[in-house]
Parts: structure tokens; sequence; C-alpha cells
């Protein structure tokens, strides 16, 4: 404990210290490749505060890994305008250096979410994207909040709007978004969370968080399955990352005015020969969306509605309760890599490995 609190310490007077001009960062050989083209590269130029008087500099300690990361890795993730190059859109750390108008000071512990340019040493980004780290959480712990809770809350609440009462599906469950998704449509009063999943382990820990069944997809027809656990009635809203293999078994499993919210492609995204009569009699409503690629105003202000649901509140209760489900929302690390260990940190997540997230560390 003496020598964390030490550590602790140290990195308090770093950020207070002038900031470097040049920094650590992850790249990309050729600006696109596999995992192995990932390197340290150890002379990038630190992030300059162009406006200040909103934006925060923060001292990055930890990182989450998103698909996305992946995709853009290889090439097929186009950015949004303005976006850093380097990858990364989540992050904690400590506040090195803050404009007069964002509500931060040097020397702040804060985590938040990032157009790009998390896996650094340093990240410039607007203070309304920022949140204060809660004491009882840990940097690895901060860092695995904001993309998975903030687009499982944003699916759920301002693009299918699922109401107390209602039911949901959640495909890849026991990804970091799915965990988070079934907690917050719980939270909602949602009456059943239904999830697919590959293997009975992580379906009964989908459970263990509130799920109230899952479908093993490796095991058996997924929408087979959830039509015999609905009778035939279907689920009000679908959370899908799949694309289009699910496209239509999802349009089959929608009740009358279902939503289906579109938030992937991992299986492919071009459909063939699909039936749009389910669309027209049954009144469904799809909408596909990358937060990412929203704006600033936006993304800020989801941050916002985020802690007013009560949402940073509930992690922090599951986390001092080291409990689940009515504990307050659990937060599933899968594991921990160093960012020295980039290559394997991003083989794990393209293996499928992992229940729940990956996060990185900056040492």
């Amino acid at each position: 404990m003496q020598a964390r609190m030490k550590f602790e310490c140290a990195d308090q007077i770093v950020s207070k210290m002038s900031v470097p001009k040049t920094m650590r960062a992850i790249q990309i050989k050729d600006g696109k490749g596999p995992s192995s083209s990932l390197f340290i590269d150890e002379n990038v130029n630190v992030p300059v505060l162009v406006d200040k008087a909103e934006k925060i500099l923060v001292k990055v300690k930890a990182f989450g890994l998103n698909r996305m990361d992946i995709l853009q890795r290889e090439g097929k993730y186009p950015l949004p305008p303005g976006a850093s190059t380097i990858l990364g859109v989540e992050f904690s750390g400590i506040v090195a250096d803050a404009g007069a108008q964002a509500d931060f000071k040097v020397g702040d512990e804060v985590f938040g979410l990032a157009t790009g340019g998390a896996y650094a040493e340093f990240i410039a980004v607007p203070s309304k994207m920022v949140l204060h780290k809660p004491k009882e959480l840990s940097w690895e712990q901060s860092a695995a909040i904001p993309e998975n809770f903030l687009t499982a809350f944003q699916a759920l609440t301002r693009l299918s709007n699922l109401e107390k009462g209602q039911d949901a599906m959640i495909h890849a469950g026991a990804s970091g978004v799915g965990l988070a998704a079934i907690q917050i449509a719980r939270a909602i009063g949602a009456k059943d969370v239904y999830v697919t999943a590959g293997s009975k382990e992580k379906c009964d820990f989908c459970k263990s968080v509130g799920a109230t069944e899952g479908i093993n997809y490796k095991a058996c027809d997924w929408q087979t399955e959830l039509a015999k656990l609905t009778k035939e009635q279907g689920v009000d809203v679908i959370m899908d990352f799949i694309g289009a293999p699910y496209f239509a078994p999802n349009l089959a499993s929608l009740k009358r005015d279902g939503r289906l919210v579109m938030q992937g492609g991992m299986g492919g995204t071009k459909v063939k020969e699909v039936d749009v009569g389910a669309i027209i009699f049954k009144r469904l409503k799809i909408e596909g969306s990358t937060l990412r690629s929203r704006s600033l105003d936006y993304q800020s202000s989801l941050v916002q509605d985020f802690v007013k649901f009560g949402g940073l509140d509930m992690i922090v209760k599951g986390v001092k309760s080291e409990n689940k489900g009515d504990q307050g929302h659990h937060l599933a690390i899968h594991k921990v890599f160093s960012w020295k260990d980039i290559k394997a940190a991003h083989d794990e997540m393209e293996a499928n490995k992992n229940t729940g997230k990956i996060v990185v560390t900056v040492d």
C-alpha cells in the first residue's frame, strides 16, 4: 500500500510539471495492417489545446479496447472529421493542462470519451466529454466505462426507446457493450432480457448480471429458441452487432412496432433476398448508429444524460458491493494488458475470447 501511495503521488507531481513536446503513442506501420503492425512510437507530438478555454489535456493511465479499433487498424473504419489518427476512444487519467472554462483543474483524476487518440501518453479532449473519476474506481475500471455503457445507453434510450415492461434481445451479450446493455435494460424496467453468446459459460455470465435467458448461437438456431422462449411473441427491441446474417431473423423476431438498432456488421454488411414485408406489416423501425460519428454536442449531452440516469452511481455501487444485479451495475473486465503487449490485446479481442472489457494500461 505504501509503494502504491508513492506511485500515485508521483503521478500527481508529473501532472503538474510542464507538459513535454513529444510523447509515446501506439502507431500502425504503413497506416494499416494486422495486429503485428502495431508499435510504440517514441517521438509523437503532444496534442496542443487549440481551443484551450473548453478543452483539457489528459495524461493517460489506461484505455479500453473496442471493435472499431480493430477495424480502424485494418483500414476499414472511416474516421470522423478532425479525429486523431491514433487509435482509442475511451480513457482514464490525470489532467495535465486545462482551459479556464473547462470545469477541471490540473491534477484532477478523470475518465471520458474521445473521437480518437487514447492509445497515447497524452490526449486532448473537450471537457464536456469527461467526468471526474470516482475514488471508488481504479484507472482500469474507469477506462472500461465510457464506450460500453454510453453505446448501450444510447441504443436503449435515445434510439429504441425501450420502455418499462417491454422485452429486449441483445446480441453479443457477453461483450462489454452487451453486458452493459443487459444491466441498463434492467434499470429501465425491461420485463425480459434475452441474449445470444458463443458458449454456455458466456450465457451463464450474462444471466448472472440480469439476462433472463442466454442462447448459445453455436449450439442451436437462436431465432427458433427465442420463439420458444417468448411463446412465438418475439421481443420489442433488438440490439444487433452482427449485421447481414441476422437481419432476416431479427425482423422475424420482433413484435409489432418493434425496433431494431444496428450498431455493427461483424458478420458482414450485404443482405440478399430479404422479404421486407415484416417491416411494413409489423410497422418495424430500423436504425443504424455509430456513437463516434455523432457531434461533440450530442456525445457530451449523452454523457450528462447517463449521469442523470444514475448510470455512474450504479457502477460505483456495484464496485463497492462487489455484487451484481440489484446491488448495482457489474463492471466486467475480461483482462488487463500493458500497452507493451498491445498486439496480444488485439488478438484476444479478434479471437472473441473476452467476456467483458479488455483494458490496456499505459506504462
